[in-house]
C-alpha cells in the first residue's frame, strides 16, 4: 500500500478558460495530493461565451489509458469525477471505479450537468438516467439544485424554503446518496451557500452571494472540496473551506473587470493552502 495519496480526476481540459482539469490539478495539487488526470475531451477554449472552439473527444482512449494503468499496477487513494460529456464515458467511469481505485478509495461525483432549472447544452434525459447510476453509486456527490431536481425527478423552483431543500436532501439519500453537498443553496437575498447531508445529520453553511457569478466556479469549489477532504477535513469542514476559497476567488476575479471568461483562483491558493 502506498504511503501517499494520489487521486485520479476525469473531465475535460478547456484549455483557456479556467475550469475543469486546468482547474483541478493546480487546485488539487497545491492541496498537496499527487493529482493524476484522464482528459476526456480537449477543447481550444470552455463553451461558455467563446465562438468557433474546437473539440477533440477522447472517449475511445480512457479504456486504452485505464488497461494501462492495470497493467502497470497503478492505482488511486480517490476518483473524483466532472464534466462527462457523454453516457459511454459514465460508463468507462464506472468501470475505473471498480478496478483502479485501492480498497475504500472514494469515489466522488459531481454530476456537471444542467444549472438555472435546465440541461447543458448536449444532454437529454437519457443522459441524467445514466448520470444516475453513477451518483448513486458515489461516496459523496457535489450537484447543484437543478442536478438534485433532475437525479430525484423533482420539480425545480427558483425560490424555495428550507422543507423544499430538506425533501430534496431526503430524495437523493432514498434514491441512494450516502452523502451529499448541495451547492448554491441561499434562503435570503444576498446569501447564498451548501447544505450538507451526511448519514443522519444534516448541515448549512451560509456565506456572501456576489453577482454577477463566474465561469469555473463549480469546478473550483469541487476541486478544493476534494483537496481537503484528502487532507483529513471533514465532509462539512471540507466543504466550508471550498466555499470561503471559491468566494475569495470571485472577488480576485472582480479586481479584473476583463477577466470574464473564467475565475482567478491562482493568486488565492496560498490562502487555501493556509486552511489545510
Amino acid at each position: 500500500m502506498r504511503s501517499f495519496q494520489r487521486i485520479l480526476t476525469v473531465q475535460d481540459i478547456s484549455c483557456v478558460g479556467q475550469c475543469s482539469l486546468t482547474v483541478a490539478l493546480p487546485i488539487l495539487s497545491a492541496c498537496g495530493i499527487e493529482t493524476a488526470i484522464l482528459p476526456s475531451a480537449v477543447l481550444s477554449t470552455h463553451t461558455g461565451g467563446f465562438k468557433g472552439f474546437t473539440f477533440r473527444d477522447l472517449t475511445e482512449d480512457i479504456p486504452l489509458i485505464r488497461d494501462h494503468w492495470k497493467k502497470e499496477g497503478l492505482t488511486f487513494s480517490a476518483l473524483y469525477t466532472g464534466y462527462l460529456g457523454s453516457a459511454k464515458q459514465i460508463e468507462y467511469v464506472k468501470s475505473l471505479a471498480s478496478e483502479v481505485l485501492d480498497p475504500g478509495a472514494p469515489l466522488i461525483v459531481d454530476p456537471a450537468m444542467a444549472d438555472n432549472g435546465k440541461l447543458y447544452t448536449g444532454f437529454d434525459m437519457p443522459f441524467v438516467e445514466e448520470m444516475k447510476k453513477l451518483v448513486f453509486s458515489a461516496d459523496i456527490i457535489l450537484p447543484n439544485i437543478t442536478e438534485a431536481c433532475l437525479l430525484t425527478g423533482t420539480g425545480y423552483r427558483a425560490e424555495y424554503d428550507g422543507k423544499y431543500i430538506k425533501d430534496l436532501l431526503d430524495a437523493l439519500s432514498a434514491a441512494g446518496a450516502k452523502r451529499t453537498v448541495l451547492t448554491g443553496v441561499g434562503y435570503r437575498k444576498g446569501y447564498t451557500g451548501v447544505a450538507i447531508r451526511d448519514g443522519d445529520s444534516d448541515f448549512y453553511y451560509e456565506h456572501v452571494r456576489l453577482e454577477p457569478g463566474c465561469h469555473g466556479t463549480g469546478d473550483v469549489f469541487a476541486s478544493a472540496f476534494c483537496g481537503a477532504y484528502l487532507r483529513g477535513k471533514s465532509i462539512t469542514e471540507s466543504a466550508r473551506i471550498a466555499a470561503d476559497y471559491t468566494l475569495k476567488c470571485i472577488i480576485k476575479t472582480k479586481e479584473h473587470p476583463d477577466h470574464w471568461y473564467g475565475v482567478t483562483f491562482e493568486p488565492v491558493l496560498p490562502e487555501l493552502v493556509a486552511e489545510l
